[in-house]
């Protein structure tokens, strides 16, 4: 079996999984739960002066019968005393030695970051985070994604941070601003020793159409939340891939967003992570799905012949280029497997009122069907020749590998979108026609 333990800038735990900051690493209790079921760290809870929380708290989006796509929460940090959370912090660590515990920390002033930072290394905490991503209660009051969203504010007060820590800073990055990377620069250029993202998005998940009342639903108010769950995981990839890329950034990543099994997890890394964290599928599933991500993990390393997981890191992260340097010649196409096929015409419906009208129904006689098809119901057929390869057929299909996308040889050289502006100012070519 692979190694899965990790080293995020001096913060060492058995596995990458770690217990997001939120409602499940709220305690002690709670930490001793995710440890004892195989989670390698908990990121505390994040810790601040005392909040007075609301009631209700939570919403969700629900999609296709599919409970908690999307998640939101309007629940503050921790509503207990500094005193608590850091006492069992040290309760925590002494138990599970070999196990990361990151206090994660709000406040506003310097003394006062001088303050809480001081107490989480007192208290054994093996790293800190600082959240810069709240987006909703805390930003009001000049803390959260009020500092995330400034890079200069970021800058500052990590500097402040880094005046007097003594174990690894974990900036935690928020989401809701226009280019992430100007965040991570900031982390970066003030010291800081990792960061995390994302921290969740802003959001409306849905309106009560009876009492005309967002949810949650607060005394006849409600209030925007921070969304997350299985909804945000390509916004997610998507900013680490950015940062893991940028070469002004260059820090240890911890990747957060919609991560429920091992394969998002093996995703995150991929694209740059070191260790993922995970919040909403435990408070959807509870702490035991470690076991199923730990093996599936493991279980895909092996089958690629790696041996610890670092092997694994950032291989994804140099594929992602910009647009145009995309290959205009490569070509793929839509094949149907009728051995699969079932008739339903989904794809014929997508590609006709929703993309480039590439397929049609023919006779089905001649055409070995899968099971579930109607005798003598057309059936579709892709015309090569006309299709983009543009996926929505296969993406629509409700049948797994009856639709694949296969690459077509077409004899021509490669050539960028800037190698076809450049040969189109020199003359040397004609304008490549549009399709018909």
């Amino acid at each position: 079996m692979a190694d899965l333990s990790i080293n995020l800038a001096g913060i060492k735990s058995p596995n990458p999984f770690w217990v997001a900051s939120g409602p499940p690493s709220n305690t002690a209790y709670q930490a001793h739960r995710a440890f004892d079921a195989g989670w390698g760290g908990v990121v505390w809870k994040t810790i601040g002066d005392p909040i007075v929380n609301v009631s209700s708290r939570y919403s969700a989006m629900n999609v296709g019968g599919i409970r908690m796509v999307g998640f939101n929460n309007i629940e503050l940090i921790s509503d207990r005393s500094p005193e608590t959370n850091f006492r069992e912090i040290a309760e925590v660590k002494k138990r599970w030695p070999n196990h990361a515990v990151i206090a994660s920390l709000m406040v506003d002033t310097r003394e006062r970051w001088h303050e809480f930072v001081r107490r989480s290394a007192d208290s054994g905490a093996d790293g800190i985070e600082l959240n810069f991503g709240c987006p909703h209660g805390m930003c009001e009051r000049g803390m959260g994604s009020a500092v995330g969203q400034q890079p200069a504010v970021t800058e500052k007060i990590v500097s402040w941070v880094m005046e007097v820590a003594t174990i690894p800073v974990i900036v935690k990055l928020t989401p809701n601003i226009t280019d992430v990377t100007y965040a991570a620069r900031a982390a970066k250029k003030a010291g800081g020793n990792a960061i995390s993202l994302i921290n969740t998005i802003n959001s409306i998940t849905q309106v009560n159409l009876d009492n005309l009342v967002p949810e949650p639903y607060v005394a006849g108010l409600s209030s925007h939340g921070g969304y997350c769950g299985p909804a945000v995981k390509p916004i997610a990839l998507n900013m680490v891939q950015s940062c893991a890329a940028d070469p002004d950034v260059q820090l240890p990543i911890s990747g957060i967003g919609g991560i429920a099994n091992w394969r998002d997890a093996a995703e995150f890394i991929a694209l740059g992570s070191t260790s993922v964290q995970v919040c909403t599928a435990i408070m959807h599933y509870g702490f035991r799905i470690v076991e199923d991500m730990t093996e599936g993990l493991n279980d895909y390393l092996d089958s690629k012949g790696f041996t610890n997981i670092a092997q694994l890191r950032g291989l994804a992260a140099p594929t992602l280029k910009k647009w145009e340097t995309l290959d205009l010649r490569y070509k793929r196409v839509a094949r149907i497997n009728y051995d699969k096929c079932i008739g339903c015409n989904l794809c014929y419906i997508a590609c006709e009122d929703g993309a480039h009208q590439c397929i049609d129904l023919i006779d089905p006689n001649g055409y070995s069907l899968g099971p579930g098809r109607v005798p003598g119901k057309p059936i579709p057929k892709v015309r090569e020749d006309d299709c983009v390869g543009c996926n929505l057929c296969s993406l629509v299909c409700p049948v797994d590998d009856c639709i694949t996308m296969t690459p077509i040889e077409t004899g021509e050289p490669k050539m960028s979108w800037s190698d076809y502006q450049a040969k189109m100012a020199r003359g040397e070519m004609q304008p490549i026609p549009a399709h018909p």
